[in-house]
């Protein structure tokens, strides 16, 4: 931990094909952590240029809730702008299209044309949308475009867009670098100049189990939360410390759906969150409430590189990194 710690407050300037600066800092898994680039980063970028793209990991019911309700505020920062990035793909699945299984062949439904599939998987794309509203920031809808994408297909989200009055631009970096992008940098570039109305979900003040409830119900679309007794007995416990009081909840939950069961597609509605536990970060200042039954660490290899990382007692450098 001290060797990584050495080098940890320095982000890692890289660059794009196109040369573009970029800064990497911290790390983008928002389903177990806060999954969002440092404030630093952002704090450098600003500094650099005209406009600053910070990541949020996964979906709006993770990484955005998360970046608004905790990064903002310990930021004081307040975006202009949020980019949902959706896919026809996506929207297939959670309109009802067959499970893909890493490692096996993806069913025809997904590559070829489906219009049926990509309306009904528009309810998912309204929860997100009506998410980031409730922040006060009007989104910017990216399409990633795939190349098996009907243009039928792209003009029903688009058309979705529309009717619901937010932006919706196609994107093809993947194809065309830089130059694909130009419909959504100025679907983007637009969306700034719009006055925004930025507010949190809620104060800072209010109770654990009241920020928890709040999430569930306006983010997620749940009807209520249940606690396991292991959980309750925890924020039992949390309630009696005055300085808990100002944590922020820092959800661990699956990104496959804005549930907490990852085979719940759409916009689920109906069901209650269930709370296995709760974790306090110290450190951090954040309480992690442990949300259906997820790993709270993703998967390393046999012989993990972390067993080389060490501190050289005669030099004080650090080894293993690089």
């Amino acid at each position: 931990m001290t060797a990584l710690l050495a080098k940890v407050i320095y982000p890692n300037l890289i660059q794009t094909l196109e040369g573009q600066p970029v800064l990497v800092h911290a790390g983008p898994f928002a389903n177990i952590a806060l999954g969002q680039s440092s404030i630093i980063a952002d704090f450098i970028g600003l500094k650099l240029g005209e406009y600053h793209v910070t990541e949020s990991g996964f979906g709006s019911d993770i990484g955005f809730e998360k970046f608004w309700n905790l990064k903002c505020r310990y930021s004081q920062l307040e975006p202009d702008c949020s980019v949902l990035v959706t896919t026809v793909r996506g929207l297939k699945m959670h309109g009802g299209g067959p499970r893909v299984v890493p490692g096996k062949p993806i069913d025809r439904s997904y590559t070829e044309k489906n219009t049926k599939l990509v309306k009904n998987g528009l309810d998912n794309l309204y929860a997100h949308i009506d998410i980031i509203r409730k922040s006060g920031i009007q989104p910017v809808v990216c399409i990633n475009y795939f190349h098996t994408d009907d243009p039928a297909e792209i003009k029903i989200i688009k058309d979705a867009c529309k009717e619901v009055g937010v932006r919706c631009a196609t994107s093809k970096h993947w194809l065309e670098g830089g130059d694909g992008a130009m419909e959504l940098a100025e679907a983007v570039v637009d969306a700034c100049e719009d006055k925004q109305r930025f507010k949190f979900l809620y104060d800072d003040n209010i109770s654990l189990n009241s920020k928890i409830e709040l999430i569930a119900k306006e983010i997620y679309g749940a009807n209520g939360v249940k606690y396991s007794d292991k959980a309750q007995d925890k924020l039992n416990q949390i309630q009696k410390h005055p300085q808990f009081r100002f944590y922020g909840s820092c959800m661990a939950k699956t990104h496959l759906s804005l549930s907490h069961d990852p085979s719940w597609k759409g916009r689920p509605e109906g069901w209650i969150l269930p709370i296995n536990d709760i974790l306090i970060y110290g450190g951090a200042g954040i309480a992690v409430p442990v949300v259906g039954d997820i790993k709270l660490m993703p998967g390393t290899a046999s012989d993990p590189a972390y067993r080389k990382i060490d501190i050289d007692v005669n030099t004080g450098k650090v080894k293993g990194l690089f």
